[in-house]
């Protein structure tokens, strides 16, 4: 077991096997599975990605704010007329309290989240008015946790049946559902760049007697076909630098400006490997990978292609806008909890985390004085079941470390407090607002603003419960 880490404004890098980690998740990679999908199931999937809880209110353990209480009144000469129903009515409400208790009470005896927030759900499907389409179910929730609007643009199909697979194109990527991974990514990246690969590469330009414009377009679409050809072994050989660099797995090399950006965004596990060099075509410098395809042109930064829109128009998908109805104009703001007002109580604080409904109450004694979604571990990095206590109190703190084969490197975490002695915290997560779903590597991710009043209210030694 590793040590115990108290107090350092930057912990050392932890080992491995029991590494003190962040709780965010990183793009998804497209590797891909062979399950198929229902058709039945367009338009209706529940489930989350990386995610086995729903978002629905689960239950709660302990007493709350709702508990009923018996208060002693002292009569007065004033109400000594009224003194037979006074006792009527204390009889009845001591007949009732029990049943109003058990109403808020769920099967197992414990209580449901009060106040607001205990009619709140975030939407499952929007609307996007930029291209009349929707988002639904784990695509809206993979969309939103990975930077979607700047990764992969507005949707601009509905979803659609392909080779077995629920997808849907979006400007730059198409999303596939692949409910039976069986890691549990339920949501893959197509592999569009390969559509684009030619059926034939000459590995010469065709001699065309035509005229100069007809011939230099040839020229620069044979160019482009012979892109795709591997490198040749002496080239492939030269020794990697800051400018280029060879990647072996699909044998093609990328420089300078692409090779920034694609080492920047996460390299292979968000573009996916390069399937060609770079070609020009019409003053432009192109270079394809796995799923999708960047751009470059004298005084221009590189840009993102948006592959996905050339696929629909090669393939003559359907882009009509769609009826909005009732479902809700996309809006962060539709998914963050209601910031129900802390209470006060009397007695021990302690913190209870209900893992089934992704949901946190903090209490003084037996009334719940502030609550909210959270994102516990997901599948293979399960939040610890029991009863702990916080044992390290950190304002800010650096998370790195490989769990589960994955590395992470999260700085400057914001109001740490860590309850196991091997990494588990509760903390605040700047870098997603998907709250009410399973995101973690372990750890208890909360709203910026909760975790900062969480931190100053909650001391040393507090009590943390967490069940499902």
């Amino acid at each position: 077991m590793a040590a115990r880490w108290f107090d350092v404004a930057v912990a050392p890098k932890p080992d491995i096997a029991v590494a003190r980690h962040s709780c965010g998740q990183r793009r998804g990679s497209g590797t891909a599975a062979a399950p198929s999908a229902d058709p039945s199931s367009i338009g209706k999937r529940t489930d989350r990605p990386m995610c086995d809880a729903p978002r629905a209110l689960g239950n709660h353990g302990g007493k709350g704010e709702g508990m009923y209480s018996r208060y002693g009144v002292r009569q007065s000469p004033r109400v000594y007329a009224f003194a037979p129903l006074l006792a009527l009515i204390g009889v009845i409400a001591l007949l009732l309290a029990p049943a109003l208790v058990a109403a808020q009470e769920s099967g197992d005896g414990s209580i449901q989240p009060t106040g607001q927030a205990a009619n709140w759900a975030p939407p499952s499907t929007v609307y996007i008015p930029e291209t009349g389409q929707t988002i639904d179910g784990v695509f809206l929730d993979y969309w939103r946790a990975n930077e979607g609007l700047t990764n992969y643009g507005y949707p601009i199909t509905p979803e659609l049946k392909e080779k077995g697979h629920i997808v849907q194109y979006y400007q730059y990527a198409r999303f596939e559902y692949w409910p039976e991974d069986p890691a549990g990514n339920v949501v893959h990246l197509g592999a569009i760049g390969q559509e684009l690969r030619p059926h034939v590469v000459l590995r010469t330009a065709p001699v065309v007697a035509t005229d100069k414009a007809k011939t230099d377009t040839s020229n620069e679409l044979a160019k482009m076909a012979r892109a795709w050809l591997p490198l040749d072994k002496k080239t492939a050989s030269q020794k990697n630098t800051d400018t280029w660099r060879y990647v072996v797995e699909t044998k093609h090399s990328i420089q300078f400006g692409f090779k920034t950006l694609w080492e920047s965004t996460g390299e292979a596990d968000f573009l996916g490997n390069p399937l060609t060099e770079e070609y020009i075509l019409s003053g432009v410098t192109y270079q394809v990978f796995e799923r999708g395809a960047l751009g470059w042109k004298q005084g221009k930064d590189p840009w993102f292609v948006p592959l996905g829109e050339q696929l629909v128009k090669r393939y003559k998908l359907d882009t009509a806008p769609q009826a909005q109805g009732d479902i809700p104009t996309y809006d962060e703001a539709l998914f963050i909890p209601p910031d129900p007002k802390p209470r006060s109580g009397n007695g021990e604080h302690w913190i209870e985390v209900n893992l089934s409904a992704q949901y946190m109450i903090a209490w003084e004694g037996d009334v719940a004085v502030n609550e909210t979604y959270v994102s516990t571990g997901r599948p293979g990095f399960d939040t610890p079941v029991g009863t702990f206590y916080i044992n390290t109190k950190l304002e800010s703190d650096d998370m790195e470390g490989v769990l589960g084969g994955e590395y992470y490197n999260v700085p400057a975490v914001p109001w740490v407090m860590y309850f196991t002695d091997v990494g588990h915290a509760i903390h605040g997560t700047y870098w997603h607002a998907n709250f009410g779903a399973v995101m973690s590597h372990g750890c208890v991710n909360l709203p910026m603003d909760f975790a900062e009043w969480l931190y100053f209210w909650a001391d040393y030694g507090t009590r943390v419960e967490i069940h499902y």
